[in-house]
């Protein structure tokens, strides 16, 4: 008979995690809105500003990406029982570890820095203070929090203010579309194949697909676990069918979600932006304008409102991702359960890459074009990654019985090709 794998043994029964399904599906859409960070948010403005409704397609299309990428992720860490770049130290020798961990991380902190940049240019609508300013008071903000309190607090705080993010399904709703038009442009592509189009393909790509996405969905599950008294990694082996198949309907609410606002934040912009002739969205305020249909003065409000809450939810994910890749890529542990004076590298990395981040922003670039630039970065770092993930989901020496089937299998090998495709693209486009 054949040796059982650590990873085939029934974990010890969990907590129960099966809520009332209206909480379920509030935590499933508070997920996605974390997804739809500030970058996503001025990636998505400035695709449907510059190219109108052509630029629809990208949202159906992307959709089976995000599911299937942030389900390998859970897998990952709900089977294996450890965060992504953990397993990837034990499963894949240094030479791949070490640039991959690099990368990751730089990725981490360039998204973060944009997205402090996104919630300063936003505040400066309301606040009459320099951008600077309003970033290094908003990035000590966060890692007080982070460090004094948890993210739970944070989280609790804010999440409510990623619902203003449904400001721009109304904005496009009383924009009055054509429907027709609309549905003729979602499920016929218009593809150019410029440079500029590319670059905000892969942008798309990377901030739905984003790096801190895989190493904060993986060490969730970890860290949900830790919480449920599964101390130790042998303890975290393995997961029921019943376990599985609640990670994937929660993934898919939280993607599903994540997805309709980027259709209609593509929408709303491609709407009234883009027939005014205002193609390229320069400032906070260019963004905030495709939100008058709905609120006229009060325009401005609502985005800040929505940039600003999913960036205090965001910014710490990507700041603890970098902690957890790095911690992990050492060998050591690395858990938001831990206290600050019990593991002082991990709280060290969150407070460097938080400062990092910051400063970045003394640079001078225009914070709405590096909430786009910091997209195509992530872009470019999807397709390596993905792979990874891919691999180590159909290893038996990780996740034993608990491999991919068929569907997740095709699903993910064409997100691969997919995103290697468009990364290739753009950098042939580049050198031309």
């Amino acid at each position: 008979m054949t040796a059982r794998t650590p990873a085939d043994q029934p974990p010890p029964a969990l907590a129960p995690r099966d809520v009332g399904v209206v909480k379920r599906i509030g935590n499933g859409v508070v997920t996605g809105a974390a997804d739809d960070d500030p970058s996503a948010i001025g990636t998505y403005a400035s695709a449907g500003a510059a190219y109108g409704l052509s630029f629809l397609p990208i949202a159906p299309v992307l959709l089976p990406m995000m599911y299937v990428v942030t389900y390998l992720s859970a897998k990952i860490g709900q089977v294996y029982g450890k965060g992504l770049f953990a397993c990837i130290r034990e499963q894949f020798p240094r030479w791949v570890l070490v640039p991959t961990v690099v990368f990751a991380t730089v990725g981490n902190l360039i998204e973060a820095a944009a997205d402090l940049g996104g919630m300063g240019a936003a505040l400066n609508l309301l606040v009459p203070l320099p951008v600077p300013a309003i970033v290094v008071a908003s990035a000590a903000i966060v890692f007080a929090v982070q460090y004094w309190g948890s993210y739970a607090a944070i989280h609790r705080l804010f999440r409510w203010l990623a619902l203003f993010l449904f400001a721009y399904v109304v904005a496009a709703v009383l924009a009055r579309p054509d429907p027709l038009a609309v549905l003729r442009a979602t499920v016929i592509p218009d593809v150019s194949w410029s440079p500029e189009f590319l670059a905000l393909v892969v942008a798309c790509i990377g901030t739905s697909l984003s790096a801190y996405v895989y190493t904060w969905q993986s060490n969730q599950e970890v860290e949900e676990q830790i919480a449920a008294g599964r101390r130790h990694p042998r303890q975290r082996r393995g997961a029921t069918a019943r376990e599985m198949k609640r990670t994937s309907r929660d993934v898919l609410i939280g993607m599903l979600f994540s997805n309709v606002i980027l259709y209609f934040i593509i929408l709303s912009t491609a709407l009234t932006l883009h027939p005014a002739g205002q193609r390229e969205i320069a400032s906070a305020a260019d963004a905030a304008s495709a939100l008058e249909p709905l609120a006229g003065a009060a325009a401005k409000y609502l985005f800040a409102a929505g940039v600003v809450g999913v960036g205090f939810l965001a910014v710490p994910i990507m700041t603890t991702g970098a902690a957890y890749n790095i911690t992990q890529a050492l060998g050591r542990d690395g858990s938001l359960h831990q206290a600050p004076n019990e593991n002082r590298l991990f709280y060290a990395v969150i407070a460097a890459t938080t400062a990092l981040a910051a400063g970045a922003n003394f640079l001078g670039f225009n914070p709405m074009r590096m909430l786009v630039w910091a997209g195509v970065v992530q872009g470019l770092l999807v397709p390596p990654l993905l792979l990874m993930m891919m691999l180590l989901t159909n290893s038996r020496r990780v996740v034993g019985a608990r491999t991919n089937g068929w569907r997740t299998n095709t699903l993910g090998w064409i997100t691969v090709a997919v995103t290697a495709a468009c990364a290739v693209a753009l950098v042939v486009s580049w050198l031309r």
